[in-house]
């Protein structure tokens, strides 16, 4: 009997995460939370759903995530769109090698929510080609905006490098590399009028995930109803 308890206490929605902030748009402060199932003994959260108690009204909406699980939800609350309303940043963790994470901003006005940025979306617009060149180089080209930029490797080392170059540097075989999903995004004020930009990163992989190369960042603001590019940077390491 007390296995089957224990079982049924496992399984049942608890709170994972929780703040508050004007998400109505009424000006006054609502309870937005997150909860979830959670195995005994493990940080995987399974149906995590968002939940809104109007602080004026008492009224209590939820709202099911397309991608519900994860690990270590987390929530934020900001202005994203200017309108003086905060929005719902929810963010999780996949839990693979590559570090992607998933996130959603989710507007709540009148207690009705709007989807503003889903991770899938994102990932699959901004899309990228990663190439090694001769002479050491890779050339990393964003599709969405049609910009290339260029990656020395001639610091990765003598091991790194005649893996794939010969004594020439010349490529011994075509290589094409890669750049993952989403991995961060943080709501920063770039200009500081009270409207949160975001900057998204992207890991650039070579030869495989762990071959690390640099990062993509891009830096997204509200405008004509959806975020859009603002600047894109590429990071790279130091050798």
């Amino acid at each position: 009997m007390t296995n089957h308890h224990s079982s049924d206490t496992a399984s049942r929605p608890m709170v994972v995460a929780s703040t508050t902030g004007d998400v109505t748009g009424d000006r006054i402060p609502d309870h937005v939370y997150l909860t979830g199932t959670k195995t005994a003994d493990s940080p995987f959260v399974q149906q995590i759903t968002l939940h809104v108690r109007d602080g004026r009204t008492g009224m209590l909406t939820s709202v099911a995530l397309k991608e519900n699980v994860g690990y270590n939800p987390t929530l934020y609350v900001g202005d994203f769109t200017g309108n003086g309303v905060e929005e719902i940043l929810i963010s999780m963790a996949t839990g693979g090698s590559g570090g992607i994470m998933n996130y959603y901003i989710v507007s709540y006005m009148g207690n009705k929510p709007t989807w503003l940025f889903d991770f899938e979306a994102y990932n699959n617009l901004y899309s990228y080609e990663v190439t090694y060149l001769d002479h050491y180089k890779v050339l990393v080209t964003s599709k969405l905006n049609n910009e290339t930029y260029m990656i020395d490797l001639s610091l990765k080392g003598a091991d790194y490098l005649n893996e794939v170059y010969d004594r020439n540097g010349k490529l011994k075989q075509p290589i094409s590399g890669f750049v993952n999903p989403l991995s961060g995004l943080y709501p920063i004020d770039f200009d500081g009028n009270g409207v949160c930009e975001l900057l998204a990163y992207q890991k650039i992989a070579g030869r495989y995930n762990a071959d690390s190369l640099g990062f993509i960042m891009n830096t997204l603001g509200w405008k004509n109803n959806r975020f859009e590019l603002e600047n894109q940077y590429l990071a790279i390491f130091g050798g």
